[in-house]
């Protein structure tokens, strides 16, 4: 990735209970540091350039939401009413499949999803202690504080949103510590402590960054990520008057730069293997973007262990033995691994939208047409996300596993989806939720129709298809029980998930109800 962030290939683990810290640089002047055992952060931390590096490894848990076998948007992809888990067979994931069909159960769990968040606030908590004692500005202290604060803040909140019941940890747990008995806090605590980083951090951070520093946070990020938060609590007014700073005037630029770029297709296409920059990253749509590259050279030994930097949801979600029968006709996209095809509900609900072939690849109407054959898989629809689909100009020709190298990056907030939660948490009502609305709208060509509270649930359904967000919405909206009934969703219980098994063995944790 062609800036600052991974220039410098680095891997920082701050295991929680351990203080083991492992760095791998390719920079000459520093060495492997591999202790066993508890980490002497006295001798790091010590200035800027080992305080960044640390900084680096606290974003790397990002890329929990696209690297990995057990990556945030196909999981919870599974989970919505859009999508099935898919794959090979009923038993390809039985983390992904039991979402999906709602057996999920404490030993299915995959442990990931919770461990890897807590890595991510382990980094971020030894950060925010051993930053003021650094010997670098204090413009330079105040920007890497508000950045773990800020990172601490988002690994919090995926948290208390998929289990609500979690230990509240902020600082350093060394190995000395008796981290068996770390209590679980009321998700209000958890929810305050989030608001607080992020109100600490905001002024801090820059209102915008350009060249290497793209990827890094900003001011608006910030701003946006707390007005998810206080959304996600029903603090509707204070969550519309941060999305207002974000998202300026509807369809126009925002004080942090942002805008609707002007053709939706653009934000699922990747630049040129051959480009310095690839023009589609970090548009100006773009809030909060989690980076990928091939230059990683991700490999089957390490995939999933949080060193890998390519996007695994590509190879997922495409169909398996795909083939092209008429070449000049056919899509060029390369055979996957079939999971989250698309349930013909969805596929219905977006009949006459403008959005519905970027984000959906009819590949069984090809099939019929004879232009392209597939081997359908588990839960085969004939339908596949198109939003991740790789093609064959994407295919990594650097060292490392194809598959695990795809170089698009993933959005996890943009600005379309700002405009529909402002929209939202104005309640559906007024001039300037209508103009919201009618933004998104008419940015693909379609006409104003008035706004509700149905109108912008509708929006994000074809907007953020497939992005990870459904399956949090229909939860917070309260629309699961029936929404999800016929996959098994039931109501008091799969609104959050199970805590792992392995989480709770030797440890004071409390199963959530129901499992």
């Amino acid at each position: 990735m062609k800036n600052k962030i991974y220039k410098i290939s680095i891997a920082v683990s701050l295991f929680i209970g351990t203080g083991l810290v492992n760095v791998a640089c390719t920079n000459d002047n520093i060495e492997d540091v591999k202790n066993l055992g508890a980490f002497d952060t006295e001798n790091f931390f010590r200035n800027e350039q080992e305080c960044f590096f640390a900084l680096v490894g606290t974003y790397d848990p990002l890329r929990k939401y696209a690297g990995g076998f057990e990556n945030m948007v196909t999981f919870f992809n599974a989970g919505s009413d859009d999508f099935y888990a898919g794959g090979g067979s009923s038993t390809d994931g039985a983390g992904i499949q039991g979402l999906s069909n709602y057996q999920l159960n404490p030993n299915t769990m995959p442990a990931s999803y919770w461990r890897d968040y807590y890595q991510g606030i382990s980094r971020a908590n030894v950060l925010v202690e051993k930053i003021p004692q650094a010997n670098m500005s204090d413009a330079i202290k105040n920007r890497f504080m508000a950045e773990s604060k800020t990172l601490r803040a988002l690994y919090y909140f995926e948290l208390v949103r998929m289990f609500k019941n979690i230990p509240l940890i902020l600082t350093q747990i060394k190995a000395t510590d008796d981290y068996y008995n770390i209590p679980q806090a009321n998700p209000t605590a958890v929810y305050t402590q989030i608001e607080a980083d992020l109100l600490a951090a905001i002024p801090n951070l820059p209102m915008t960054v350009s060249g290497d520093q793209k990827g890094r946070l900003t001011q608006g990020a910030a701003r946006a990520l707390l007005g998810k938060v206080y959304l996600y609590q029903n603090k509707k007014s204070e969550a519309a008057a941060q999305f207002a700073e974000v998202n300026g005037t509807p369809g126009g630029t925002s004080q942090y730069g942002y805008k609707l770029v002007a053709n939706f297709e653009d934000l699922w296409k990747v630049g040129a293997a051959n480009q310095s920059i690839d023009p589609y990253k970090f548009s100006t749509e773009s809030i909060i973007e989690v980076m990928h590259t091939n230059k990683g050279n991700s490999d089957w030994g390490f995939w999933g262990q949080g060193n890998d930097e390519g996007n695994s949801i590509c190879i997922m979600t495409a169909p398996r033995s795909y083939v092209e029968t008429i070449p000049n006709l056919a899509p060029d996209v390369v055979s996957g691994w079939a999971f989250n095809p698309v349930t013909q509900d969805l596929f219905n609900f977006m009949q006459g939208d403008p959005r519905l072939d970027a984000t959906i690849l009819n590949i069984k109407a090809l099939k019929q047409s004879g232009i392209a054959d597939y081997s359908p898989a588990y839960m085969d629809s004939g339908y596949f996300l198109n939003k991740y689909m790789p093609t064959k100009d994407e295919v990594t020709t650097l060292p490392g596993a194809a598959e695990l190298n795809y170089r698009q990056n993933y959005i996890y907030m943009r600005l379309a989806d700002t405009y529909l939660m402002e929209a939202e948490a104005l309640n559906g009502t007024g001039a300037r939720a209508q103009a919201l609305l009618d933004a998104v709208r008419a940015r693909v060509g379609l006409a104003s129709v008035p706004v509700s509270i149905q109108a912008i649930k509708d929006e994000r359904r074809r907007e953020l298809a497939g992005e990870g967000h459904r399956w949090f919405d229909l939860v917070r909206w309260g629309d699961a029980p029936s929404k999800l009934a016929s996959r098994g969703f039931v109501a008091g219980k799969n609104e959050i998930l199970p805590i792992p098994y392995t989480e709770l063995t030797g440890t004071i944790l409390h199963q959530n109800p129901g499992y």
